[in-house]
């Protein structure tokens, strides 16, 4: 289905450009043959029926995973802004036996108990030259629900969570997504988003082999890179979550009229802040539309269009997507009121993987799947996020479980307990603060378990502060209450 996708591109626009990292620059033609070339890798390598990939947004990326989707295995995109014991845990739940990567990550892919694969040692040109020779072989056949890629939404301090997405799952969703928006070719798009993250894998990478468009490709994100590429690429459509804008409106090197190409500019991840909003729109014209999504829908739930936008809100759910607020008891509330949000539709996930009893704890038998969201919508079917059931954090559009950092904190030998929560942040929505209670007799302070929390975890994870007390606020069961925490900071 998704190989089918990009074997149409293929067909129809073999001669068009499909994506541009800076240093690589591939049509479509050249996109689909590097992508046959990366499926014979994936079939001499490796039996396993899933494979790691360990690239950034690039012109690699793409092909490394229609290459594998190709080669009719499961793609497992690994997050690389993990500690290597983290990511460690990822590559055992997945059983990975190989990694497909490139030599930037030589020293992160040494602490993994998996075979890495240097794509840029292999010797690709030659290989893509030779495959023009031969015909291109059929698409595999497969199902809507065959699971295409496992997107994990933690660590190891946390266990690791393997969200199954299936050919229908990112088919459908990038589908809906283009009809709902109204989105038309031509096209071209900036991809700043990391690949391992759903945002990006959706709205990077599938969408635009929908729609046979242009994709200027960021590996690092760089508020000046993105200035140069938008105003020299005519860049017509970017999505980004709240801090990338924010960082893109303090850069000094970019005009009011940078952003004059842009037509369509999507935030999610995280909330968008008015004051944000208001100032990107004042300085550059480009009014950002919030959407709602999470990994285990595909992501995208909702969004604002160009011409059906209400501000605060996360606009209409997509065509094919349910939305129901529900009480604590399981009742649908009717418009205006806040509860829960629960979805159904062809982007909600299989399940997690080898994980049944937390998916029937969040997926029931008719396929509504529970959120953990509060919201409401309003008369006109507008949704609004209002709140937070579960205690994740969302830290620069990464879902981070307070109980990770916490336990990474508790493994130094002051460290009696611990309890994080989030605090807001302008640049990255979020960050973590803790609370360490010491061991008796113990002395430690905030730089040294800062420090210690450096070498468990991703640097996005690490407390932007760290308050240590004798005691915190505790229920009667000894229970640290998180919801006291705050009137300490």
């Amino acid at each position: 289905m998704l190989v089918d996708v990009l074997l149409e591109a293929n067909r129809d626009a073999a001669d068009s450009a499909a994506v541009d990292d800076g240093t690589l620059t591939l049509t479509y033609g050249r996109l689909t043959r590097l992508a046959l070339v990366m499926r014979g890798v994936v079939i001499r390598e490796t039996t396993c029926e899933r494979v790691g990939i360990m690239l950034p947004a690039s012109a690699l990326f793409p092909a490394t995973l229609f290459g594998v989707l190709w080669a009719s295995r499961i793609a497992i995109p690994l997050n690389f802004l993990l500690s290597g014991e983290e990511l460690a845990g990822v590559v055992r739940d997945a059983g990975l036996d190989l990694v497909l990567t490139v030599g930037h990550f030589r020293d992160l892919a040494a602490k993994l108990p998996a075979r890495a694969l240097f794509v840029d040692d292999l010797p690709l040109k030659r290989k893509v030259f030779l495959s023009m020779f031969r015909p291109l072989p059929r698409a595999p056949r497969v199902q809507r629900d065959d699971t295409a890629v496992i997107l994990y939404t933690s660590g190891t301090t946390a266990e690791p969570k393997g969200v199954e997405l299936t050919q229908g799952n990112l088919h459908g969703n990038a589908s809906d997504a283009i009809a709902s928006l109204g989105i038309r070719p031509p096209q071209t798009l900036l991809n700043i988003l990391p690949p391992f993250h759903v945002f990006g894998l959706t709205a990077n990478v599938v969408v635009p082999v929908m729609l046979r468009a242009t994709v200027y490709a960021i590996p690092r994100f760089s508020p000046v890179a993105v200035v140069k590429t938008v105003a020299a690429q005519g860049v017509t459509m970017m999505m980004a979550i709240p801090s990338m804008y924010a960082a893109i409106l303090k850069s000094k090197s970019a005009k009011p009229d940078t952003f004059r190409s842009v037509q369509l500019a999507v935030s999610g991840g995280e909330p968008l802040a008015d004051s944000l909003h208001a100032a990107f729109q004042e300085r550059f014209g480009v009014a950002i539309r919030q959407g709602y999504g999470l990994t285990e829908t595909s992501p995208v739930i909702s969004a604002c269009s160009v011409g059906a936008y209400k501000r605060g809100t996360v606009g209409r759910p997509l065509r094919n997507v349910e939305v129901r607020i529900i009480d604590a008891e399981g009742n649908a509330l009717s418009p205006g009121a806040d509860g829960e949000i629960i979805v159904r539709g062809p982007g909600v996930m299989k399940g997690y993987y080898k994980k049944p009893e937390a998916t029937r704890s969040v997926l029931d038998a008719e396929g509504w799947f529970r959120t953990g969201d509060i919201g409401r919508i309003d008369e006109e079917g507008y949704l609004s996020i209002t709140g937070r059931a579960k205690e994740m954090l969302i830290i620069g559009g990464e879902n981070v479980f307070p109980r990770e950092i916490e336990a990474a904190l508790e493994t130094h030998e002051a460290v009696l307990q611990a309890a994080v929560i989030g605090i807001p942040d302008e640049m990255r929505g979020e960050q973590p603060a803790a609370f360490v209670i010491p061991q008796p007799n113990a002395e430690v302070d905030e730089l040294t378990l800062r420090n210690h929390a450096k070498k468990l975890l991703a640097g996005f994870k690490v407390p932007k502060r760290v308050i240590i007390r004798e005691d915190l606020p505790k229920g009667p069961t000894g229970k640290i209450l998180k919801r006291r925490l705050r009137e300490l900071l």
